[in-house]
This record gives C-alpha cells, sequence and structure tokens, in this order.
C-alpha cells in the first residue's frame, strides 16, 4: 500500500503522517544541547522561570522536560498530528513520573497565537522560525512573542545560519534504514531566495508487515542575523543577545552553522 502526502511545514501546511514516526527518525537530534543551552541561560539570569510557551513544540520532546523541571508549559504546534503524538507523550510520562509541571498542548500558528495570559518565557528551538519563509511572516511571530511575555520576560529560540545551507547541500541525501521506518531525505536549495526545500520519501511498516510510502516538503529560509535583530527590535525588544552553535559565544560568520537569540520585553 502507498500513501503520497505532500505537506510543507509551519509557513503553508503542517506536518502530516511524518508527526508518528518523527521521534524514531529524529532520535539523533541534540535534545539535551536545546534543553542545556535553555538551563544555562537561565540558571545564569536567576533562576527558571514559572511558565513557559513552547512555539512549534512539535512531538514535545523539549516541552515536556521542561515541565518535569517544575515549569507550566503551553506547547503550541501548527499540526494537530504532531500536538496528537505529544499528548500520548505526555499521558505516558504522568502515569509513570508524575510530572510536577503543568502541560497545556494547543493547535495554533506561531504567527498569531496568544497565551490567554503572559508569561515568563517563550521559546522556539529546533529551527522553528526558520520554516516561516517569509520576513512579514517572521515579524509577525516576533510580535506575537512580544504581546504573549510579561515585561522582564525573555524569548529564547535558535536558527539556522546561512552557513547551514551548504552543510545541508554538501551533505544530502541523508538516509535512515531499520525494520519499522525508513527515509530518504533530499534537498534543493534556491539561492536567490536562501531557500532550500527538504523532500523527505518515507516508508512505514504497517502491522500487517507492509510498508506504506508517503512523501512530504518541509521549506525553510535562512536569514542574516542582523534581519533577525532588526526585526526583534521592531517588535519592541530590547536587549536582544546573539550567540552561536549552543554556546554563549559570538556568532562567527565564517563557522556558525546555528544562531541562538535571546531578546527581553521591557
Amino acid at each position: 500500500m502507498t500513501k503520497t502526502n505532500e505537506a510543507p511545514h509551519a509557513s503553508g501546511g503542517p506536518y502530516g503522517a511524518f508527526a508518528y514516526v518523527y521521534d524514531r527518525l529524529m532520535a539523533d537530534m541534540p535534545y539535551g544541547e536545546w534543553l542545556g543551552w535553555l538551563d544555562a541561560y537561565w540558571t545564569a539570569r536567576g533562576g527558571r522561570p514559572n511558565d513557559v510557551v513552547d512555539l512549534g513544540c512539535g512531538t514535545g520532546t523539549l516541552s515536556i522536560p521542561l515541565a518535569q523541571e517544575g515549569s507550566r508549559v503551553i506547547g503550541v504546534d501548527l499540526s494537530a498530528d504532531m500536538i496528537e503524538v505529544a499528548r500520548r507523550k505526555e499521558a505516558a510520562v504522568r502515569s509513570e513520573l508524575a510530572v510536577p509541571g503543568e502541560l497545556e498542548w494547543v493547535v495554533g500558528d506561531m504567527r498569531e497565537w496568544r497565551a490567554p495570559a503572559p508569561v515568563d518565557a517563550v521559546v522556539s528551538l529546533c529551527d522553528c522560525l526558520n520554516y516561516l519563509t517569509e520576513e512579514a511572516d517572521v515579524a509577525r511571530a516576533f510580535g506575537s512573542a512580544f504581546a504573549t511575555l510579561k515585561p522582564g520576560g525573555v524569548f529564547l529560540f535558535d536558527m539556522h545560519h546561512p552557513n547551514q545551507l551548504d552543510a545541508y547541500m554538501a551533505n544530502e541525501p541523508f538516509c535512515h534504514d531499520d525494520e519499522e521506518a525508513s527515509y530518504l531525505w533530499t534537498c534543493e536549495l534556491d539561492e536567490e531566495t536562501s531557500t532550500i526545500a527538504h523532500r523527505l520519501t518515507f516508508f512505514v511498516r504497517g502491522a500487517d508487515g507492509r510498508y506504506d510510502r508517503s512523501i512530504e516538503t518541509h521549506r525553510q529560509r535562512v536569514y542574516p542575523a542582523g534581519t533577525i535583530r532588526r526585526l526583534l527590535a521592531d517588535a519592541g525588544f530590547a536587549e536582544i543577545e546573539t550567540y552561536a552553535d549552543f554556546t554563549f559565544d559570538p556568532i562567527d560568520e565564517e563557522e556558525t552553522t546555528r544562531m541562538f537569540f535571546a531578546a527581553t520585553k521591557r
């Protein structure tokens, strides 16, 4: 049985079938480094926030640990399928570990969503914001984050540096193969718009032993750090800090592949 599903992510439509195999196929992602970077940032500035919104939360891989560590967390994602997987994961964790924080899941668009009450921190990691391929949409997302924060609250996020496009093209195609699921991941770069299309063809083994094939296309755009700083300032943020590659070192325009930003609402 073969199924084809064309589904771009946040800029035009949500993850579909890929959501249900995402954790298995993305197991090598450096989630511990993202969590470690957040923890180091908060520790250096007086402690963990009480309330956090996780924009582009996906399957909750970062939201759930944040709740386990005691924060009240609202996970927001455009994909109802991703949110459904997150809810299943939360249920398993709650029954086994009695999560001390609180979790809420919302299907919503990071460009226009608002929390029901202001929060201490908004985070958006795993290059979620690169899925916004129009500068105006990035500006809208920053405006939403600003409106969601309490005075003194901080917006923490990462984005691909333009250098990452070269890394993608130098290393594609990406492949994964095991008995339960496999994928072929190819990339197509549009240098004029600094946009890359990720085309994923994946095969998932069903209960009957046969494999379903799905195809999804995800598009990302990279922006210079200066553009992101300008858009943050236009949204009203102050004390805009920039860092490189899971550290608190400055961005190196020759070497950095992932940029981290911390922007405070005053």
